[in-house]
């Protein structure tokens, strides 16, 4: 069980990224992803979280209204649209997976996800 999230760069204030958080080894169908990201000197906070079926999906405040989230199936891929980037965006950004998981509506909940990506890194600066 491998993801990896990709997708990173140097963007503008105001501007918009995609990452992709790629699965190999299974299909991510049956996986609830969870979104997270640690800026420097901060701790890893949970930014989205999309059950399998995607029937639910939660975003933590600081995000919400800006960045969505969605899946490719046939890629067995699912990103993490980001617009309308701020500098306190900026981070390492990294996608975790759990089987049948439920998300609950609770950011730090999400951290109980057990398959984890490396992150990339996303810079907001002008």
């Amino acid at each position: 069980v491998q993801l990896q999230a990709y997708g990173g760069g140097l963007v503008q204030p105001g501007g918009s990224l995609r990452l992709s958080c790629a699965a190999s080894g299974f299909t991510l169908d049956d996986y609830a992803i969870g979104w997270f990201r640690q800026a420097p000197g901060k701790e890893r906070e949970g930014i989205s979280c999309i059950t399998s079926g995607d029937s639910v999906t939660h975003f933590t405040d600081s995000v919400k209204g800006r960045f969505t989230t969605s899946r490719d199936y046939a890629k067995n891929t699912v990103y993490l649209q980001m617009n309308s980037l701020k500098p306190e965006d900026t981070a390492v950004y990294y996608c975790a997976a759990e089987w049948s998981y439920y998300c609950s509506a609770r950011p730090q909940d999400w951290s109980s996800m057990t398959n984890w990506g490396q992150g990339t890194l996303v810079t907001v600066s002008s």
